[in-house]
């Protein structure tokens, strides 16, 4: 009860073709898929060169020393 029956989803994507036609609909499918590829490649080359860093300084034996502090904006003063 309460579900989304197949015919309800046919008569959904036939209205949608109808309004905007099956150009924009490739159009907007083509960018969207662009889109997800971009993020995936982005995310992978993300990843590597991190841990690339991080094998690099275990093979020589380095390590970082930092110290975070926290800086506030000049326009951000309380009032």
């Amino acid at each position: 009860m309460g579900g989304i029956s197949v015919w309800q989803l046919l008569i959904i994507l036939a209205i949608v073709i109808v309004l905007f036609g099956t150009k924009r609909l490739k159009g907007v499918g083509s960018d969207l898929g662009d889109a997800i590829k971009g993020f995936r490649k982005a995310v992978d080359t993300g990843e590597e060169k991190p841990t690339e860093a991080v094998q690099k300084s275990e093979a020589t034996g380095q390590t970082f020393d930092a110290k975070a502090e926290h800086i506030e904006e000049p326009s951000s003063s309380k009032k």
